[in-house]
């Protein structure tokens, strides 16, 4: 059995179980601990302060690995690889026995969604912006918005 190098602060048994199977179960990922759980391409899974939910949230980043998420053009993108990333990580859920919570995945969705809808307004009418890879465009002021 593969343990992570000290100093790992986990006190979560079943986190530090979890983790320690997929270290042997994916071998070319690197996982860390780190203030949040999270994705670092091309090959690095950050693992983030134990919580009710940190199982689940391991597994989605592992997804964001397994789908070989990187980069993004547009915000909408970003929402997309969210989302495809949440449907991997339920698929992973049942692999290693793990309970899915849908409310989880769609409250951290929500963050997403409203980041999105937030950048999106225009800040001078108000109207949501259309992205194009130039950047943000008003269809009412009909004028750039970076």
């Amino acid at each position: 059995m593969t343990v992570l190098p000290p100093p790992f602060p986990c006190k979560d048994p079943k986190l530090l179980k979890l983790t320690n199977q997929l270290q042997s179960d994916y071998p070319d990922f690197v996982f860390n601990h780190g203030k949040k759980f999270a994705w670092r391409a091309p090959r690095t899974i950050i693992i983030g302060p134990p919580e009710p939910h940190s199982e689940l949230l391991l597994l989605h980043e592992l997804a964001h690995a397994l789908l070989k998420h990187q980069n993004y053009h547009l915000d909408i993108d970003r929402l997309k690889m969210e989302s495809a990333a949440w449907a991997k990580a339920k698929t992973l859920c049942q692999k290693y026995h793990i309970p899915w919570d849908e409310d989880v995945a769609e409250q951290e969705l929500d963050t997403y969604r409203d980041w999105l809808h937030q950048k999106s307004r225009c800040p001078v009418c108000g109207l949501t912006r259309f992205q194009t890879t130039s950047g943000y465009h008003c269809p009412r002021c009909e004028e750039f918005i970076s």
